[in-house]
């Protein structure tokens, strides 16, 4: 598998520790090793937070910032709702749509939301 791109919505509070060790969960029940990671991805106005850019960090890949609209294009392919996050964000899972609009058009989730006490990670998968 190529193109692995995992999305991360998180508290401000979180940890890069916390934020790497989910990420680390989802990849282990994915299947996947950490160098099939090619980016992480979340919401634009949290990208350059010190916690979101260590852990991008910490696995080597790029840090991306997804804008409102596109995670609100992918919203229609997420499968986790939150209310909460649906009320501020405008999306079921910032998670989720951020790796499906960050793997790009026609990625599918191949893991959806996980959750740890202050950060979710979900994981999508490039086409080709």
């Amino acid at each position: 598998m190529t193109g692995i791109v995992a999305g991360v919505g998180f508290r401000a509070a979180t940890t890069s520790e916390e934020i790497v060790a989910l990420v680390r969960r989802a990849l282990h029940a994915a299947g996947l090793a950490p160098d099939a990671l090619t980016a992480l991805a979340t919401a634009t106005d949290r990208a350059g937070e010190p916690n979101f850019l260590g852990a991008a960090a910490a696995f080597g890949v790029r840090p991306r910032g997804i804008e409102p609209a596109a995670l609100t294009a992918a919203d229609a392919r997420v499968v986790t709702r939150s209310v909460r996050i649906a009320t501020s964000r405008g999306v079921g899972s910032v998670a989720e749509a951020a790796a499906l609009a960050a793997a790009g058009s026609g990625a599918r989730l191949i893991l959806p939301r996980i959750v740890s006490a202050g950060a979710t990670c979900a994981l999508a998968q490039a086409p080709g």
